[in-house]
């Protein structure tokens, strides 16, 4: 597959179809912030269309049009597409592991019966000096600021809220994949903070802020991560659906190096 710039984008309602939770919201999130890439089969009239952001890939359109190595450069992902593209998904990488996600909408307001952060932890919305505090989140966190591009991304972006311990950042809430109706989120506490109740006064704050954007937060979390479900159900969000994505290894064939279309 090729990388194609957005302005030689085909019309993506019938690819993407807009206003839809969870990881649909992924496409919408590369157009409105720019943080993510596109990829074809071919530029003019493409049959298969991609979009990728932080580690997620959505994948649409007709597999018997692609070439052998296609998906190579989609390898170490996680990837969400219908069943018909599943057989090519096994035949590309060494190993495709289905990965069964559960997918919550926000539906009650938790935040009158949350307790109260401990003392000397302020919890607020994060603004662009706020940076370098979540550049300073350990490796296994910094997923969290990947959908902006990186921590000075999320930091400006108006859409995080954060708890802060003199001046550590200890828990973050944050908006993943921006929608046109729905905002998906993620949240990560630091391990030596948690059982605090941080998480949870985050996500009010974000979802606070979600609803006075006139939209709807969104939750997404494997099936087995029981402690996410739970902190999803506490801050009011209440089960939709299940859904499936897969996450890569390593591809069996050498992908070809991309070369954008001109702009």
């Amino acid at each position: 597959m090729i990388e194609i710039s957005p302005q030689h984008l085909p019309a993506l309602s019938p690819w993407f179809p807009t206003g839809a939770p969870g990881p649909g919201a992924l496409a919408e999130h590369v157009l409105t912030t720019g943080t993510g890439r596109w990829w074809a089969d071919r530029p003019d009239r493409p049959r298969v269309l991609a979009v990728t952001c932080a580690d997620h890939v959505l994948l649409r359109g007709d597999p018997s049009a692609l070439a052998p190595d296609a998906l190579a450069r989609f390898a170490d992902r996680y990837v969400e597409t219908p069943t018909r593209f599943w057989p090519a998904l096994g035949s590309a990488f060494e190993r495709v592991v289905p990965w069964e996600r559960m997918l919550y909408v926000h539906q009650a307001d938790a935040s009158v019966s949350l307790p109260r952060p401990p003392r000397g932890v302020t919890v607020r919305r994060l603004t662009p000096a706020d940076g370098p505090a979540l550049a300073a989140l350990r490796s296994e966190n910094a997923w969290v600021h990947a959908s902006w591009g990186g921590p000075a991304g999320l930091a400006a972006s108006g859409h995080a809220w954060g708890a802060l311990a003199k001046g550590r950042l200890v828990s973050v809430a944050c908006t993943y994949f921006l929608g046109s109706a729905y905002e998906d989120i993620a949240v990560v506490t630091v391990p030596d903070r948690r059982r605090e109740h941080l998480a949870p006064a985050c996500v009010a704050g974000l979802t606070a802020d979600i609803k006075a954007r006139g939209h709807t937060a969104s939750w997404c979390c494997s099936r087995d991560n029981r402690p996410s479900r739970l902190l999803a159900w506490t801050a009011g969000f209440r089960l939709t659906r299940a859904y499936v994505h897969h996450a890569t290894g390593r591809a069996l064939a050498q992908a070809v190096r991309a070369t954008p279309v001109p702009a």
